[in-house]
């Protein structure tokens, strides 16, 4: 897979107390058709699926699981409009190359931003990062 940087949540972000991710993706404004009195709608996914990539690149220690949400939000103070669960991850899973692949938007979603939530469970992690993004593909690994 290839991280497009502009398209990262985060980039070998430790993890060490349930945070948000590093970045936050704008999708855009949406704009009006001159003459027009409404907006035009927004639908991120229309009739293609956009793949998430979320891969550890440092082992993780101590929690007792983590788990990732993706949170979209039609402003940036992320309370969030709606949040999508990726899944809770137990510690053992949580190994250097370690991936979670999913597919980022529902069809239909007009939600502006979206940035990642990751949740600590157990005792806080002194070790453990993690690179996740967009991706154009996925490869033929099985991930």
């Amino acid at each position: 897979m290839i991280f497009d940087k502009t398209l990262l949540f985060s980039d070998a972000q430790a993890i060490t107390a349930t945070a948000a991710s590093t970045n936050a993706l704008d999708f855009g404004a949406i704009g009006r058709v001159y003459g027009h009195a409404a907006d035009l709608e927004r639908d991120v996914a229309r009739s293609v699926k956009i793949p998430l990539l979320v891969q550890v690149v440092e082992a993780f220690d101590n929690l007792t699981s983590l788990k990732i949400d993706i949170e979209l939000d039609s402003t940036t103070t992320f309370t969030p409009d709606k949040t999508i669960t990726i899944g809770t991850f137990l510690l053992a899973d949580l190994k250097a190359g370690f991936k979670v692949l999913w597919v980022l938007l529902p069809q239909g979603l007009s939600l502006r931003y979206a940035q990642l939530k990751y949740t600590v469970t157990g005792t806080a992690p002194t070790a453990g990062k993690i690179t996740a993004g967009i991706v154009a593909a996925v490869d033929g690994s099985g991930v």
